[in-house]
């Protein structure tokens, strides 16, 4: 059976499970969801300052074009140095 497949019917099935049944399902998975997203005090301060600081307009941001344009001239500068 294909991943996809295997996906389709777990949200098929999860559309009408009892209530019981979901629950231990999201016990199972609990673990598997959050642990690989969960953010240190630090990070998590870290991006409270800069979207505090993006929505009051004082925050610097990048086009895509000059976040590119940076990350290729950081490189060619540290090939340079090599």
């Amino acid at each position: 059976m294909t991943t996809a497949r295997i996906t389709q019917q777990l949200h098929d099935y999860i559309d009408i499970a009892e209530d019981k049944k979901l629950k231990a399902i999201y016990t199972l998975l609990q673990g598997d969801i959050y642990d690989d997203c969960q953010l240190t005090d630090e990070q998590k301060a870290e991006l409270d300052r800069r979207s505090y600081e993006y929505r009051n307009g004082i925050g610097k941001t990048y086009t895509w074009e000059e976040t590119l344009a940076a990350a290729k001239q950081r490189l060619h500068e540290r090939k340079s140095t090599k």
